[in-house]
């Protein structure tokens, strides 16, 4: 007979049978006969076994039905149910922009579901791969990128994603087209978002610089529509010693030609989509001793071509790709420059200076990622919502699960507004037509906005996957890539607290004339809102923010630069809702957003979030004398403090 081995479970057999186990019982059945049985026995275990087996096939067919007892959440075309993308497009365009441009957009609506969002996934899917050997030994150092990779660059430039900003075919209103549809195509994308980023950002500088006859072709690719001729670009920056710390963990050394061109010879640690056809990058030029300049005023800004007219790396080898959390549709790599030839593009060590431009369009591209990010998983989740059921009802009939839904809803559409009114600044300003006081007004909110939708993105991201429940986890479903590609926006183009201090650069920089243009341009918008029905709350808390935060400035005046330095975050989080506070409020006064039941409704939830939590922590005493050396002993644990 059957004997049981001690350590079996009294209620399930280890015997499996096509992926289930079958009940102890069931599987003494199948394995008794013959095993010293009569013929009746053996007859009657035959019997009991065809039983067995037909309610084994009940169950697996039972099993195939239950597994597909959960719909799907779907989008449609992204730019037809964008109700808020709209109705800001048909406030502020001009009417024949606005035909145009809706006209593409809706046509680009269903190109994003139809055909660019299955490479998406594709790119997911089929990561790049690193070949550093031929078959015969031979070094190549190639990187190999799927299809869908290669076919996201085709539409980038079939698409005008780049151009589009460039052309100025609606004069200052093109920044903000472009800007729109890179918001559609940023969470379909497959993460050629990146160096769609990049490339922008090359092609400023380039422009800012006067488009030199050297850079001509250059330029002319980076912005072309032609896929044939399209090239993008990468942003060498980051080193083994630093990241956004340029100035001082910058090695690599320039060696000037008897041409004139130069010879760079470094480490480059981090390069984004290192499968570029060109980059800028910054270095040292050495005098004819071998000495270079330290700090920001040794550093020059370069262009080089990453393979030559054959194909073949420009002294360029690949050490490896990097091992990413995130976006690893993208090929990240570790670069050794080995005598790359480079053009020097700036003043000799302006190089700073130079790719600031750079930076900046990076940083509008970070917050165009956040904003899309959150549009994407609150559409998801807003669709589940109307689907799922639980508890006898849609989630849609459960009140807490919508006000968690609309919670984050208000933080999206907030992070859109000011998104918006970046780029129709910067449209402003490429075509001349900006003031002086709004040209400050941007060099203060690009910064701003960078750091704070990014850590908008990142916890909407986390609550929004966790409406899904148990599925949100599952990488099958595409949620867990949303959420770790959204993760590093709070990382790339200079971390939150690093931005802060850029912000705060930015105020001493204009000797306050900054501050006292954002005071005032937030201060006429709520006036033009404040006798509208409905928005009187809103426009009351977000006057009371400015209060407190023209206290907090007054005390501060006189602080040393460590409170300063202190207080960097959370002022410049006070910055970014105030000034949103400003936009939702304007926003409803210009009759948008009126989709929701209450027209005050976005404005009012906005603003009752503190507002001005530089304040806060002020009168707290965050910030003064000793703060510093409590914080130090609280983490780092030194009982002497």
């Amino acid at each position: 007979a059957c004997h049981l081995p001690w350590w079996r479970s009294t209620a399930t057999c280890k015997l499996w049978q096509s992926g289930h186990f079958l009940p102890w019982d069931r599987c003494q059945m199948l394995g008794i006969k013959g095993v010293n049985m009569t013929v009746g026995q053996e007859q009657q275990a035959s019997m009991k076994e065809k039983q067995v087996l037909e309610d084994l096939e009940m169950h697996l067919a039972r099993g195939e039905t239950e597994a597909l007892f959960r719909e799907q959440p779907e989008t449609g075309n992204q730019y037809l149910e964008d109700t808020l993308l709209r109705s800001y497009l048909k406030t502020h365009l001009p009417p024949k922009v606005l035909e145009e441009v809706h006209q593409d957009l809706e046509r680009f609506g269903y190109c994003l579901l139809t055909k660019i969002r299955p490479l998406s996934w594709e790119c997911e899917l089929n990561p790049p791969v690193f070949q550093q050997y031929d078959a015969w030994g031979q070094r190549v150092d190639h990187i190999h990128t799927c299809s869908a990779w290669r076919r996201m660059k085709e539409i980038s430039a079939e698409e005008g994603l780049i151009a589009e900003a460039y052309e100025r075919r609606y004069s200052n209103w093109s920044r903000l087209y472009q800007a729109v549809k890179l918001y559609l195509f940023s969470s379909s994308s497959g993460g050629f978002s990146c160096p769609l980023a990049m490339t922008d950002g090359a092609a400023k500088v380039i422009e800012s610089l006067g488009v030199p006859g050297s850079l001509k072709n250059a330029f002319d690719r980076l912005t072309s529509r032609d896929p044939e001729k399209f090239w993008t670009s990468g942003q060498w920056m980051t080193e083994r010693r630093g990241g956004s710390d340029v100035a001082n963990g910058t090695e690599t050394v320039a060696r000037r030609q008897p041409d004139g061109t130069y010879r760079l010879y470094g480490f480059k640690w981090f390069t984004s989509a290192a499968d570029s056809d060109v980059t800028l990058t910054l270095a040292r030029i050495a005098d004819a001793e071998g000495r270079c300049t330290q700090g920001s005023r040794g550093l020059s800004l370069f262009f080089l071509r990453v393979r030559d007219e054959e194909g073949k790396l420009n002294s360029i080898q690949v050490q490896r790709l990097k091992d990413k959390l995130g976006t690893r549709q993208m090929a990240t790599a570790e670069l050794w420059l080995q005598g790359a030839r480079a053009e020097l593009i700036s003043a000799e060590g302006r190089g700073v200076a130079a790719i600031s431009n750079m930076l900046n369009i990076t940083r509008i591209h970070n917050v165009i990622g956040a904003v899309a990010s959150m549009r994407r998983m609150i559409s998801l989740s807003r669709d589940y919502a109307c689907k799922r059921v639980a508890f006898g009802k849609l989630l849609k009939d459960h009140p807490l699960h919508v006000q968690t839904i609309a919670r984050m809803e208000v933080q999206v559409r907030g992070a859109f507004l000011l998104l918006m009114e970046i780029v129709r600044l910067l449209g402003l300003a490429e075509t001349n037509l900006a003031s002086e006081q709004e040209q400050l007004l941007l060099r203060l909110l690009i910064p701003v906005a960078k750091l704070y939708t990014g850590k908008q993105a990142s916890a909407v991201a986390v609550e929004a996957m966790e409406s899904f429940g148990g599925q949100g986890y599952m990488e099958d479903t595409g949620l867990p890539v949303i959420l770790r590609d959204t993760l590093v926006l709070s990382i790339w183009e200079g971390t939150t607290n690093i931005l802060s201090l850029d912000v705060l650069r930015s105020l001493a920089k204009s000797q306050g004339q900054v501050m006292a243009v954002f005071l005032s341009t937030v201060q006429k918008k709520l006036e033009l809102a404040s006798g509208t029905e409905g928005l009187s709350p809103a426009v009351q808390r977000t006057r009371e923010a400015i209060g407190s935060l023209r206290q907090f400035m007054a005390a501060s005046g006189s602080e040393q630069a460590l409170a300063m330095e202190l207080a960097a975050r959370d002022f410049s989080y006070s910055l970014a809702r105030i000034y949103t506070g400003r936009a939702t409020t304007e926003s409803q006064n210009h009759g948008m957003g009126r989709d929701w039941r209450s027209p005050s409704l976005s404005p009012r939830r906005w603003c009752s979030q503190e507002l001005c939590p530089v304040a806060v922590e002020a009168a707290r005493g965050s910030y003064e004398g000793g703060a510093a050396l409590r914080d130090s002993a609280l983490v780092f644990g030194n009982s002497r403090l």
